[in-house]
């Protein structure tokens, strides 16, 4: 069954509420403006794009142009933009084209994350893109994989220890911008000089690390899922190898490194918890005394707090597995001088018969009821000869 109450507020001007701003939402429904199609690459979700003033907060933009690039600016011409927008913005020299991603007030909270420069780096939007300028857009991007294939082998051929990962051309086609990753410092000023006699532009050139690179191109995470570097990370946490030790992680290369060939980006989310966790758990050094024998740490299980030890130093012998809370109450009369008879205290817990579901759904339970009818049943003829009898 329809429901025609929304039909009803949206055509009768007399139920809508005051101030016209009814009339922006359409038939779409609420924040239609916060999600259109992007670039999935550091996407955000404008959540605030269809609350009446939201525009009148600020006149600050966030543009963004190839891959991860993003920057801000001011909509100086008070031009009435929307998420998804394309944007001809100022440039030098020349113009850029981008695409606008928050407007508004969620734009002042993305500065505080990222914050510019200085003042001077936030320039202004010119105007939204005109077929002219999208045309000129299209072929500077088609140029972009000939540069970068071009611009390795010129690198190769000064001997320059570098990589030049992915070029950006400018929306006007009048600069391009090559990044790089190097171990060390790179004295490209040749390099500057033999890109610009080749492809008659201005040549600017950034250094990126591994983990920049990694976003930039894309990818999935052996999760299953887009890389955080390409959705929504920007900033780039130091990981070391002691998140895997404290996480009980195997110290495997392979298991350990993501795309980039660095260390998961990941191991740094949980690692706080687990440190947390693992100060409620004894020292794997503590042996435990009772009268059964010694045991020593196996394996811990950090967030459950439970514990395994085993009665031998190097082999899983007698494995036992009891609570943290347990392993200290031990400990604590070791340090009595006393001995406890059993590592586990609890008593034994005899396991519950297994119920096999699976007679359920059998056919042949019918014909257990049957023959249960068949023996109550009498025969006719038993029962004529007893009344004979009984005459």
């Amino acid at each position: 069954m329809e429901d025609n109450s929304t039909n009803q507020i949206q055509n009768n001007p007399s139920t809508q509420p005051e101030g016209g701003w009814w009339s922006t939402f359409g038939d779409r429904g609420l924040s239609f403006r916060g999600c259109p199609k992007q670039s999935c690459q550091l996407n955000v979700f404008d959540y605030l794009a269809d609350v009446p003033g939201n525009m009148d907060t600020t006149d600050l933009v966030e543009v963004q142009f190839k891959n991860t690039r993003k920057a801000f600016f001011h909509n100086s011409n008070h031009l009435p933009l929307e998420k998804g927008d394309i944007v001809a913005v100022e440039a030098s020299p020349g113009h850029d084209i981008g695409t606008v991603t928050l407007t508004g007030k969620l734009v002042l909270l993305q500065m505080k994350r990222t914050p510019p420069k200085s003042p001077d780096d936030i320039r202004r939007i010119y105007r939204k893109a005109r077929p002219v300028d999208m045309e000129k857009y299209e072929e500077a991007k088609a140029r972009e994989h000939a540069t970068m294939i071009r611009s390795r082998q010129i690198a190769k051929e000064l001997g320059l220890e570098m990589k030049i990962g992915d070029v950006e051309y400018q929306g006007d086609g009048q600069k391009a911008i090559f990044y790089y990753i190097a171990d060390g410092r790179v004295d490209f000023r040749q390099l500057i000089k033999v890109l610009a006699e080749a492809f008659h532009v201005r040549i600017e050139m950034k250094q990126i690390g591994a983990r920049q690179e990694a976003g930039r191109i894309g990818g999935f995470g052996p999760c299953g899922r887009e890389l955080c570097c390409t959705t929504w990370m920007r900033n780039f946490s130091s990981v070391s190898t002691a998140a895997a030790r404290f996480q009980d992680l195997t110290l495997n290369p392979q298991k350990l490194a993501g795309q980039c060939a660095k260390l998961k980006c990941c191991m740094n989310y949980e690692v706080d918890q687990y440190v947390e966790a693992g100060r409620r758990l004894p020292s794997r050094e503590m042996q435990l005394e009772t009268l059964e024998g010694t045991w020593y740490f196996f394996k811990a299980d950090i967030l459950t707090g439970m514990v395994t030890y085993s009665s031998d130093r190097r082999t899983a012998a007698n494995l036992t597995t009891i609570s943290a809370r347990r392993a200290m109450e031990v400990i604590a009369i070791n340090k009595e001088g006393r001995k406890p008879d059993a590592l586990d205290d609890a008593a034994p817990v005899k396991p519950a018969k297994p119920v096999d579901l699976a007679t359920q759904e059998d056919l042949t339970r019918f014909d257990s009821a049957r023959k249960k009818k068949k023996k109550k049943k009498k025969h006719p003829n038993n029962s004529a000869q007893g009344e004979e009898v009984a005459s």
